[in-house]
C-alpha cells in the first residue's frame, strides 16, 4: 500500500481527528436512540468505554509530537484488541454499532500511517511477518520490528484481561412466579430497562392500549426489567414489592411510570433517595424474597435472546411466536395484535 507524500504531510492531522471521533463515540455509546445494547466489557474492571477513550487519547498525544513509530505501534496493538472483540461478538452473535465504529476510526488511522516495509525488499520470505509493516525505534536501537508483534501483544493482553458479558443475569436460586397483567391466551412479554428512554418512550405510547388490551379478557401481559444499567436491580427490586402489597392493573401502570421517572428524570441511584420518592408518590410495598423470582427472570430473559431494549414478545400461540426490538417495531407489534383481535370479535 503506497501512501502519498500529500497524505504523509498531513496524516498525524487526520490521526488526530479520527481518534477524536473514536473518543465521540465512546461518549455517545451511553445514549439510546432505538434500543439499548447488552453488550458489555471490562478490562481489568475498567469498562470498556474508559479504556478505548484513554487509547485514543494516548494516540493523540503521540501524533500531536509526530511520534510516527508510537503511533504505529499503539495502532497495530489496537487491531490485535479488535480481532479479540470481533471474535466475541461474533460468537456470541451480537453485535454492538459503536464498537464497530470505533473499530473502523482505528483501522483507517492504521492505514492512514501505513507504509510498505523494508524489509520486504530485502527478503520476500519474510513478507507474512511483515504483512502489517515495521517500525523503528532508534532511541532503543530497534530497527525493522514487525508490526505483527504489537497486535499478538494487543491480542494476547485483551485475551487475558478481557471480561465480557451480553445477557445481563439476575442469578440466584430456584424458581417463582413472576408478577402479570390480565389473563388470557395471548401473552405479551415487554423486556425494558428503567434507564433505556425508548423504552419510557414505548411504555408511556403502549399504556393506554395496554389497558385496552387487558380489558378484553384475552390478554396476559408480563414486563420483564432486564438489568443493563447498575442499578436496575433495586428497581425491579421494588417493583416487585409494590406488586406485592396488592395493586390492581391501573396501578402497577402507574408504578412502572413513577419507577421510570426515577431513573430517568430523578436519576436515583441510592436505595434511601429511592425509598423517600416511593413514600413522595404514594406507592406502598411489602418486602419479601426477590432472589427466586430474579433467577426465573433471568431465566426468561436468556430463553428469548434478549440482548436490546426494549424488546417485546408477542405470543399468539405456542407456536406463532413473533418478537419486536425497538419501539417502532413493538408499536406497530402491538397494533397488529389489537387488529387481529378485532377480527376474533367479526
Amino acid at each position: 500500500m503506497k501512501i502519498t507524500e500529500s497524505v504523509k504531510k498531513y496524516r498525524h492531522i487526520v490521526t488526530i481527528v479520527l481518534a477524536m471521533v473514536g473518543i465521540g463515540i465512546m461518549a455517545y455509546y451511553d445514549y439510546c436512540n432505538t434500543t439499548c445494547s447488552y453488550l458489555k466489557g471490562d478490562i481489568f474492571g475498567i469498562d470498556l468505554k474508559w479504556v478505548g477513550s484513554a487509547y485514543m487519547v494516548a494516540i493523540i498525544l503521540f501524533a500531536a509530537f509526530k511520534q510516527t513509530p508510537f503511533v504505529r505501534a499503539m495502532l497495530a496493538a489496537g487491531l490485535g484488541v479488535e480481532v479479540h472483540l470481533y471474535a466475541f461478538q461474533v460468537q456470541n452473535n451480537v453485535y454492538c454499532p459503536f464498537c464497530l465504529a470505533f473499530s473502523i476510526m482505528l483501522i483507517l488511522s492504521f492505514i492512514i500511517n501505513y507504509e510498505v516495509p523494508s524489509a520486504w525488499r530485502e527478503n520476500r520470505h519474510r513478507m507474512w511477518l511483515y504483512f502489517l509493516g515495521e517500525v523503528n525505534f532508534p532511541m532503543f536501537k530497534i530497527n525493522k520490528l514487525p508490526l505483527l508483534f504489537f497486535s499478538v501483544l494487543g491480542y494476547l493482553s485483551v485475551l487475558l484481561t478481557f471480561s465480557g458479558s451480553v445477557t445481563p443475569a439476575y442469578g440466584q436460586d430456584s424458581a417463582r412466579l413472576i408478577p402479570s397483567l390480565g389473563k388470557g391466551k395471548y401473552e405479551i412479554v415487554m423486556f425494558t430497562d428503567y434507564f433505556c428512554p425508548p423504552c419510557r418512550k414505548i411504555d408511556t405510547k403502549a399504556e393506554p392500549l395496554f389497558k385496552k388490551l387487558i380489558a378484553t379478557g384475552l390478554v396476559k401481559i408480563t414486563f420483564i426489567d432486564v438489568p443493563f444499567s447498575q442499578t436496575t436491580p433495586m428497581y425491579a427490586k421494588y417493583y416487585l414489592y409494590a406488586v406485592n402489597s396488592g395493586v390492581n392493573d391501573k396501578e402497577l401502570l402507574r408504578i412502572r411510570a413513577s419507577l421510570f421517572s426515577a431513573a430517568q428524570v430523578n436519576n436515583i441511584q441510592k436505595e434511601n433517595v429511592m425509598l423517600d420518592y416511593l413514600s413522595q408518590q404514594m406507592i406502598a410495598w411489602k418486602p419479601y424474597d426477590e432472589k427466586p423470582v430474579f433467577q426465573q427472570l433471568s431465566i426468561v430473559i436468556k430463553e428469548n435472546d434478549v440482548n436490546r431494549t426494549p424488546t417485546c414478545v408477542v405470543k399468539y400461540s405456542p407456536k406463532d411466536v413473533k418478537k419486536y426490538v425497538g419501539d417502532d417495531e413493538i408499536w406497530n407489534g402491538l397494533t397488529q395484535l389489537k387488529t387481529h383481535l378485532r377480527t376474533l370479535k367479526k
